[in-house]
């Protein structure tokens, strides 16, 4: 069998080794493993969770070769759970998988403490009173649901949880954290130690672009009583700044730092969002808090104090024009800082862990450095309940547009305002 890093190499580096971690321990449940479940568990199987259990009572029938590929003619009249438990395993023996033969409906009425031991709950082709029974039963535990139904072409996807709380959110478009127009005290002193000035060619088109936007932001603040550029005259200003540095044309860190200058002028301090995350009722920890919330009730206290305002940093630079020497000393220096933050930072959760009652190593080195380094990426999902989307006046609304012909020319006008 193939060592799980090579095995797994391809979507290693989408989520990391932390995320494929906590997808090995994943313990999933199935509940009907017709042509939508089954091919849910497949995905799922294929990137190599821990434990899969298939609950669904009926049999494979000759329709089934027709839109359930994880069946053939071999299977039919025997147990459905049984026939795709035994293909999902060929797929990855490193999974290990069980099945029970009852019907999801009865099963929900009867075992509503069997679903507390898995971290995810698939349900396919629920009708709405075991939906929502299940619902209630799967937020009492805090384990995940996700509903799926299919109807030919169309269906939906539906997930409920009480909080979801995701510390790499790897969002598509994120900015650097450069602290350009913040920076802190051995930054400053870094950047004041380089003469932007300088009559030397080689050393003037090898200054980091970062080097020349910090002075340059500095330069403008101390003439616009410590303001930096807002409007998008003053931005275009800015820039015509930059370029008047340049001593020749082929001078690609004065290119970088005219592209990049649009990091200058970010709001200092933290995004709304954060702002909401760090004032959430949750934290205001007990020793009933999850991890996530300990770690939010340190990260508060150090934006409030040592951060002056800010996350910890999170100690990468992006890659631009400079002379090795000078961009391994920047490296180092946010590399150093976002070590210093760390330390406080884990000051903080220990701290905190000993004062609610809780062992204050219980919380790993490992989780606390990536929710540092992802602090400002923080996102805390939280869903309403089945019952209540099953009940609200908008459903209601709709459905009473959906079954009348005379409102058929107000569904697309009644979709697009939900």
């Amino acid at each position: 069998m193939a060592e799980p890093k090579t095995k797994y190499d391809r979507q290693l580096r989408i989520w990391g080794e932390q995320g494929q971690e906590a997808l090995e321990k994943s313990s999933i449940c199935l509940l009907n493993c017709g042509p939508t479940g089954s091919e849910t568990l497949k995905n799922l199987v294929l990137g190599g969770i821990g434990s899969i259990t298939v609950v669904d009572g009926s049999k494979v029938e000759l329709g089934d070769l027709g839109n359930n590929f994880l069946v053939d003619e071999s299977s039919v009249g025997q147990s459905k759970a049984k026939t795709v438990c035994a293909f999902l395993q060929e797929l990855n023996d490193a999974v290990k998988a069980k099945f029970i033969e009852e019907y999801p409906q009865k099963f929900i009425e009867s075992n509503s403490s069997f679903f507390s031991q898995f971290t995810l709950v698939v349900a396919t082709q629920l009708v709405e009173s075991s939906m929502v029974k299940l619902d209630k039963i799967c937020r009492d535990a805090n384990v995940m649901l996700i509903f799926a139904r299919s109807y030919g072409l169309t269906g939906f996807v539906r997930i409920s949880v009480k909080e979801h709380a995701v510390i790499e959110s790897k969002p598509d478009h994120f900015l650097d954290d450069l602290r350009l127009n913040n920076p802190w005290p051995e930054l400053r002193r870094f950047s004041d130690s380089i003469d932007l000035g300088t009559a030397d060619p080689v050393v003037h088109k090898h200054t980091p672009y970062v080097i020349i936007l910090i002075k340059i932001a500095e330069e403008w603040a101390n003439t616009h009583d410590g303001n930096l550029p807002s409007t998008r005259d003053e931005k275009k200003v800015f820039k015509d700044l930059i370029k008047a540095k340049m001593i020749a044309s082929d001078e690609d860190n004065y290119k970088e730092a005219i592209e990049a200058s649009f990091k200058v002028f970010s709001p200092r301090g933290i995004s709304p969002s954060m702002h909401q995350i760090i004032n959430d009722s949750c934290a205001e920890v007990n020793s009933n808090s999850s991890d996530f919330w300990v770690l939010v009730a340190a990260l508060k206290e150090f934006i409030a104090n040592e951060g002056g305002g800010e996350a910890p940093l999170e100690g990468a630079i992006p890659d631009m024009t400079s002379s090795t020497e000078v961009y391994v000393n920047l490296q180092k220096l946010y590399q150093a800082k976002a070590e210093t933050d760390f330390l406080v930072m884990e000051k903080h959760v220990r701290k905190i862990l000993k004062k609610i009652g809780r062992d204050p190593l219980s919380i790993s080195k490992a989780t606390l450095k990536s929710f540092c380094k992802n602090a400002r990426k923080l996102k805390v999902c939280r869903y309403r309940s089945t019952e209540d989307e099953f009940h609200s006046t908008v459903q209601l609304e709709l459905q009473k547009y959906l079954t009348d012909e005379d409102y058929w020319y107000f569904i697309p006008y009644t979709i697009n305002n939900l």
